[in-house]
């Protein structure tokens, strides 16, 4: 905005520079005529005229000039209130696309958690099943074990038994 001060000031100072000059002029005019004062009243009727002509067009430059500086400073403020809107769209969409690449980031991160639980769960899983068929397997083999023992148990007791009930030789049926 300082920029736009500077041109305002600068525009001030040559506005009222052209103005001390046009009015310059108009002296200097009628310091140069001593012809037309030595004429008499008609002569200072119409250099009245002319004069008021001239402060006339001098207003009517001045009230141009105004207008023309009002329009540039318009046309300033204008094309600075553009260019901070600019720079704000450009700040807004780099902030979007900050947010979106963190929004995708930590979409990507939660697949990846959740394909890393899946995975532990699957994992697991398995360590179980194995486990239970290890403790299957090993349930079958100590039943197995419970019926060969108890299989020999009553193999050595069916021996003995028969040994104990075989009849002996008496002396009275073999007379």
């Amino acid at each position: 905005m300082s920029a736009a001060r500077a041109l305002r000031a600068a525009l001030l100072l040559l506005l009222a520079a052209a103005i001390t000059f046009s009015l310059a002029g108009c002296s200097e005019g009628s310091s140069k005529s001593p012809a037309a004062e030595a004429g008499g009243g008609t002569g200072a009727s119409e250099e009245g005229e002319e004069a008021a002509a001239e402060k006339q067009e001098e207003t009517t430059e001045a009230v141009k000039n105004r207008e023309l500086l009002s329009l540039l400073e318009a046309k300033k403020r204008e094309e600075a209130a553009e260019t901070e809107a600019k720079s704000t769209e450009r700040a807004a969409a780099e902030k979007a696309k900050k947010r979106e690449a963190k929004a995708k980031k930590a979409e990507q991160e939660a697949k990846q958690n959740e394909a890393q639980a899946v995975a532990k769960a699957n994992k697991q899983e398995a360590e179980l099943k194995a486990e239970a068929t290890k403790q299957r397997e090993a349930a079958k083999k100590r039943e197995a074990e419970v019926k060969k023992q108890e299989a020999e148990r009553a193999a050595t007791q069916t021996t003995t038994s028969t040994t104990t009930t075989l009849p002996v030789p008496s002396e009275e049926t073999g007379q």
